[in-house]
């Protein structure tokens, strides 16, 4: 007879399998192409052994979600440590232009999850601190919400380049503009 722990590692097992061919579909074909049919065929199992891990697909979006928020906050975590600001800017970018399902379950579909609440996942919490310790050199006063600003600009970057609304030759210089203006040391943007 299996032990717990044996169980468990199992579940975690099938859980780790569910979101990973979740995320690959999405890459592949987009969100709306990631069904619990679909997902159950390509994981092979049945779809209520999918139910009996996730309530629903959104679920299993937000669970990607939390998965891409924690990558995406060592990412911002390296990049800042080695070059500040302008670097946090450039591999949120990135980030998004690399992982595109991904970042389309962190900030675009609709979801459960709690952002700038007590009650938010450590995970947010630990990706917003990356923006605030980007800015805070930078803040004269209330650095969340300048941190607030550089993410919501970020992302209105991201989600446009992503449409292919802005030119694709000028990404670093919006991004550069962006962090020259936020910190105050703005010069004209010099290409893409």
């Amino acid at each position: 007879m299996p032990t717990t722990s044996r169980r468990e590692r199992a579940r975690e097992e099938r859980r780790e399998l569910i979101l990973r061919t979740a995320r690959e579909l999405a890459e592949t074909d987009g969100w709306d192409a990631v069904t619990t049919r679909r997902l159950a065929e390509a994981v092979d199992y049945s779809q209520p052994v999918l139910y009996g891990h996730f309530k629903n697909m959104n679920a299993i979006s937000d669970a990607v979600a939390l998965q891409g928020i924690a990558e995406l906050t060592d990412v911002l975590r390296e990049a800042r440590e080695a070059g500040g600001l302008p670097a946090l800017a450039h591999a949120y970018l990135d980030y998004a232009a690399d992982h595109p399902a991904v970042y389309e379950a962190m900030f675009v579909r609709p979801t459960a999850l709690s952002f700038g609440t007590p009650d938010s996942p450590a995970a947010l919490k630990s990706a917003f601190d990356q923006f605030v310790a980007a800015v805070e050199p930078f803040a004269d006063g209330d650095t969340e919400t300048l941190a607030e600003v550089l993410w919501s600009a970020l992302h209105g970057q991201a989600v446009l380049n992503q449409t292919t609304r802005l030119r694709p030759t000028h990404r670093h210089a919006r991004a550069d503009t962006l962090v020259s203006r936020l910190s105050g040391t703005f010069s004209a943007p010099t290409g893409n």
